[in-house]
């Protein structure tokens, strides 16, 4: 007798055996190729979303896979746990960070043991206690030691009002989100990365498998040019420079110069700009800085700029070119000052057309007529207006006005990057302190390694500016040099959170040592990571920083692999009413609510059924309650019993059975190996609809049926851990399915006895018929020849031609 099928009980009941039993306790003492499955651990923000569980619960069943398949599997989780909106939920809720961020932990972890993971909880890390960023302060003092961390100035967004530096999520159009106060920009030192080290070999993916999409952002990243660097004559009296140098990738095009644009915060702007064009200038400068880079580059928005009143001179030519300002040049990139050849540029286009600055054509268009041009000519084409270059295809000008100017001295073929070295310093709180002292005599000082971690305060006073209160506590900031023993003051920058998980997949081979960062042993033994899951939007990010660093303890000596993942796989996105989630929206999917009313298993296989996993797909209730039921059928198919009709000559249906067996066996392998788990639940959905009709016949021998039900189980295994585990035991095998075997397929068995084959006439569909597999050539054409649907094609015609692709098709060609 059919029981009900009771998740809730069902799932609660498995999970608290498994955690007794250590079921998914993961050793490096075993005989088992190991498998290193991760997935990008998530921000403590309090509550996972659908948008969690979409993430993680297809990367689980992955991992299951291949424990089932025979490996050593190690697939950790844990918490990013720094980062400013604890801060920010300090301020507004009157609640230490830590005490904020561990409650979000605590609820976290709850969810995800909801999901029934395969989790290692006894390998948990978390990045905001001391044991883990004890070792990110050392992995600073390492990169230090090997000239990769340094002091430099670098602008930041500053409230005059709040007197302090804000994270760009707190500018809102160019205005503190807390005050009102218009933001500038201001210089400040801090700690930078020397990530621009590794420019070339970060563009490198050899022996990795990653989707083509990010290993091109990386690049487009690094952004590597070749070119030319020249150089402007200049002769001003306020300045003792007496040169402005440029980048270009098109020297070809010089003789075109008509203007150059300097970046608003180039040193030169105030020393170049005459007295009658200052306050012009000022405003300009100071509006440009209240915008963020991604404003200033826009190109939706129109450019503009302003004339400082001075001149460079074209070496080539001779020619004084007028020096403006514009905010789409930016210091960051190149040398902070651009050649403007607005004939072949379209930007320069617009903006000299705008300020009715000269368009000279030096690279003309093929039947180039000579007259003005309605839009810039960025094409190649014949060099004109270019004095001896004249005649010159113009991608021949480019190494002959490369040549003359080295030759000359006025310039040189170069290399440049878009990259600029990592950013590390945040004026918060709730981040790994940066271990360094200030100390007047001996300067900045590293702390000593056997004085880490260098604490956080837990008496922190959290001003309504959101100044970091590190800097006012002063048990904090006194100390003593380790130097010279004078009286000194610690750095009271904190580091970018993205340093946190620039190396947490290292700290899972061994999270509980003590005696450094990770155990060598066990990172030999598990690293590289075999298989990371996350979002494509880390691709510059995270993922960029993570293959830095790795890089650089390589070199250091204290790994021996360059690339911390070796595939990497890119889930899509959830949405919701064909919207992004979010919680302005009111869209935001709660999964403890469904995992509750159907269970987690329903949760799991539906996220998995929604979309392709690259791709994302909408949520959808009805969608989901479709996926309960198949789970419901399933759980009253395998637990109604069996019984075969007296009477059955069973044979043919058996073979028949078995071979769609070994093909549900092969399909669901082949997805779960390609990570195709949509249609894998499609073959599961109809595995179990063909053996619902079996058992309605009656015809099916006790052995290939249990043959069938079995195999069943295990291929759901990973889908629906729980629903398995307690199908599995109730059929009577021993406990647990997760340690079976993963089911093998018989090639022969899985082979289909009859095909399909098309019939053509002409080339056009005529018939289609159901033929042995084993069919020949011969029988095939005088099948085809005597079918009553193509005989009407070949009345009064002869055939002059066959074609026959094996088991598909035949194609008879008459007049």
């Amino acid at each position: 007798m059919t029981s009900n099928y009771k998740p809730q009980a069902i799932e609660k009941k498995w999970q608290e055996r498994w955690a007794e039993d250590k079921l998914y306790q993961v050793s490096e003492d075993s005989p088992r190729p190991k498998w290193y499955a991760l997935t990008m651990f998530p921000y403590t923000s309090g509550d996972l979303h659908i948008g969690h569980w979409y993430a993680m619960a297809p990367s689980d069943v992955n991992a299951r896979f291949k424990r089932m398949q025979g490996y050593n599997v190690l697939h950790p989780m844990g918490f990013d746990a720094f980062g400013l909106p604890a801060e920010n939920a300090a301020i507004k809720r009157g609640i230490h960070p830590f005490v904020w961020t561990m409650q979000n932990v605590d609820n976290m972890r709850r969810q995800l043991k909801s999901m029934g993971a395969i989790y290692d909880w006894d390998r948990e890390v978390n990045t905001c206690l001391p044991d883990y960023y004890k070792w990110t302060q050392w992995f600073f003092l390492k990169l230090y030691e090997h000239g990769l961390a340094y002091r430099g100035k670098a602008q930041v967004n500053w409230c005059p009002q709040c007197q302090t530096v804000l994270a760009n999520e707190q500018v809102v159009d160019g205005f503190c989100e807390r005050c009102g106060a218009a933001v500038i920009k201001r210089d400040l030192e801090q700690w930078f990365f020397r990530i621009t080290k590794y420019a070339d070999e970060l563009m490198e993916f050899d022996g990795i498998d990653w989707p083509e999409r990010i290993k091109t952002m990386q690049r487009n990243w690094v952004g590597k040019s070749s070119g030319t660097e020249i150089s402007f004559a200049l002769d001003h009296p306020a300045a003792k420079e007496k040169e402005i140098r440029v980048f270009t990738t098109r020297p070809d095009t010089t003789f075109g110069v008509t203007f150059m644009v300097l970046a608003p915060e180039h040193p030169l702007v105030e020393k170049l700009t005459s007295p009658d064009k200052k306050a012009e200038v000022e405003e300009y400068v100071a509006r440009s800085q209240r915008q963020t880079e991604i404003e200033r580059l826009s190109t939706e928005r129109e450019k503009d700029g302003v004339f400082i009143g001075s001149y460079v001179t074209n070496r080539l030519n001779g020619e004084k070119v007028p020096i403006w300002i514009a905010d789409y040049v930016l210091l960051g990139y190149g040398t902070g000052a651009v050649m403007a050849v607005p004939a072949h540029d379209e930007r320069d286009f617009a903006f000299a057309q705008k300020y009715k600055l000269p368009i000279r054509v030096v690279v003309a268009p093929p039947d180039w007529d000579g007259k003005d041009l309605e839009e810039a000519y960025i094409g190649p084409g014949t060099m004109v207006n270019s004095g001896q270059f004249n005649g010159l295809p113009s991608d021949q000008g480019i190494e002959a006005i490369s040549d003359f100017l080295a030759q000359k001295g006025w310039g040189r073929r170069t290399v440049t990057y878009r990259l600029r070295d990592w950013l590390i310093s945040r004026q918060r709180y709730w981040g790994a302190p940066i271990p360094m002292i200030h100390c007047e005599k001996c300067g900045v000082v590293p702390v000593p390694e056997k004085e880490l971690p260098v604490l956080l305060p837990e008496d922190a006073e959290f001003k309504p500016t959101g100044e970091s209160p590190l800097k006012y506590n002063q048990k904090f900031v006194n100390t003593k040099c380790p130097k010279c023993g004078a009286a000194a003051k610690r750095e009271t920058d904190t580091m970018d959170t993205f340093m946190c998980s620039s190396w947490y997949f290292l700290r899972y081979a061994s999270p509980h040592y003590d005696k450094a960062a990770f155990d060598d042993k066990k990172v030999k033994y598990w690293l590289p990571v075999d298989l990371y899951t996350g979002g494509a939007e880390h691709a510059v990010m995270h993922l960029f920083y993570a293959r830095f660093f790795t890089k650089a303890l390589r070199d250091m000596g204290l790994i021996d692999f360059g690339e911390p993942f070796t595939r990497l796989f890119n889930q899509g996105v959830i949405i919701a009413e064909k919207q992004k989630m979010s919680k302005s929206r009111g869209n935001v999917v709660n999964p403890d609510d469904y995992v509750t009313e159907l269970g987690a298993d329903a949760v799991r296989a539906y996220l998995m059924f929604i979309a392709p996993w690259e791709q994302g797909g909408e949520w959808n209730d009805s969608g989901i309650s479709g996926i309960s039921r198949w789970l419901n059928r399933l759980w009253n198919l395998v637990t109604g019993g069996y019984s075969q009709d007296a009477k059955a000559k069973p044979a043919d249906q058996e073979r028949a059975l078995s071979r769609l067996t070994h093909q549900t066996i092969r399909k669901v392998t082949q997805d779960l190996e390609k990570i195709r788990l949509n249609t894998m639940i499609a073959a599961l959905m109809e595995f179990t609809n063909y053996l619902a009709k079996t058992k309605e016949e009656g015809i099916i021998g006790a052995a290939a049926w249990k043959e069938a039900i079995d195999s069943l189980l295990l291929l759901l295994a990973p889908t629906a851990p729980h629903l398995a585990e307690e199908l599995w035991q109730q059929t009577g095998h021993e406990y647990s399915i997760h340690n079976q075997g993963w089911p093998k397929w018989d090639e022969a068995l899985a082979k289909e006895e009859e095909i399909t084959l098309v019939v053509q006439v002409n080339g056009k569909v005529r018939d289609r018929i159901i033929v042995p597999v084993s069919i020949t050539e011969n029988e095939a054409l005088w099948l085809a020849t005597e079918s009553h649907k193509v005989k009407v094609y070949l009345k009064d015609k002869d055939i002059v031609k066959t074609v026959y692709i094996q088991g598909r098709l035949v194609n008879l060609v008459v007049r």
